[in-house]
């Protein structure tokens, strides 16, 4: 399903491309286009994970520089039953983080130093259970090609607006062209958000039960969410076609950005995520929001009303260091 999913969004974002390329220069354009999104595509499988994670100077850790969060991610990913994920790093305030790769075996999971230092050990590892199964699910492919194919329809769109403005060379004309360039990435980003948004609930309830915990993942949304409107993420200001790939919208919210989100509100997805705790049999705790310090802040500090972790623990139905 993922596989055809996936064929589907492609086949829509090309289609996007090839109207764009035909107002722009008619069957010609239209032709070259289709050439272009063929390679963008092709050019997307290889290295679009590359370019994401260069784009915010992710850089890849391992144990023996930050030995807490590698051995958290290979913990998790056994328990998902995956291969080990690159694990990188950014330098960004904003607590996010984000999935990508063309599958498992060539998968990363990049966090920011806003996360670490916000989040509790917890709710870091309901993050990173979330991001796991986005690459359990295969949808890191479906992520960057999207997030590359709306980046490229957005300046092809921009280029019409230069180019396609004289009806003489069966352009859309000055008017057509305004339209297009405001249109067409709108139709791209309506595209990002069809899929994203049913991806996020999917992932939500995946990553709650590899960890065990949902409510540690509900805990980390609340958190993610509020520091997001108050924490500038510049780069993904710079790039919206990359917002749908982070575990919380990046972006501030002001303005177009609040009308389009491409994620489901924190609000519903905590909802599922106690649904599930309940289904699971998992202690919930206090209400999500409730206490500012359950779980308590700092992930590499106090731990939670549990005591200080001992190591994992291997039970189904309790996280890590339960």
């Amino acid at each position: 399903m993922n596989y055809f999913r996936t064929a589907m969004l492609l086949a829509a974002l090309t289609a996007l491309f090839m109207g764009v390329g035909y107002l722009i220069g008619g069957a010609t354009g239209a032709m070259i286009a289709l050439v272009i999104a063929a390679a963008t595509n092709l050019f997307a499988y290889w290295n679009s994970d590359r370019m994401v994670l260069s784009m915010y100077g992710a850089h890849e850790v391992d144990r023996s520089t930050a030995p807490e969060l590698v051995g958290l991610v290979a913990e998790l990913a056994g328990r998902a039953g995956l291969p080990m994920p690159r694990v990188f790093l950014m330098d960004e305030p904003q607590p996010n983080a984000f999935a990508t790769g063309r599958n498992p075996e060539n998968a990363a999971v990049a966090v920011t130093a806003g996360l670490m230092h916000q989040l509790s050990r917890e709710e870091l590892a309901g993050v990173i259970a979330h991001e796991l199964a986005h690459i359990k699910h295969r949808d890191t492919l479906l992520m960057t090609i999207t997030a590359t194919i709306a980046g490229a329809i957005s300046m092809l769109a921009q280029f019409g607006m230069f180019f396609g403005g004289h009806r003489d060379n069966n352009g859309p004309g000055i008017v057509g062209s305004i339209l297009m360039m405001i249109l067409a990435p709108l139709g791209a980003m309506l595209v990002q958000m069809a899929i994203s948004r049913t991806r996020e609930y999917a992932a939500d309830n995946l990553g709650g039960r590899i960890v065990g915990q949902p409510m540690w993942l509900a805990s980390a949304l609340v958190k993610i969410e509020g520091a997001a409107h108050q924490v500038p993420n510049y780069e993904a200001e710079r790039n919206p076609a990359t917002a749908h790939m982070f575990i919380i919208n990046p972006l501030s919210g002001h303005g177009v950005d609040n009308l389009f989100t491409t994620h489901p509100s924190t609000q519903n997805r905590i909802a599922a995520l106690q649904q599930l705790a309940a289904e699971l049999g998992a202690q919930a705790g206090p209400s999500v929001g409730a206490n500012e310090n359950y779980p308590p802040q700092g992930p590499w500090g106090r731990s939670s009303s549990r005591g200080p972790s001992r190591g994992p623990s291997r039970g189904p139905s309790r996280g890590p260091w339960g």
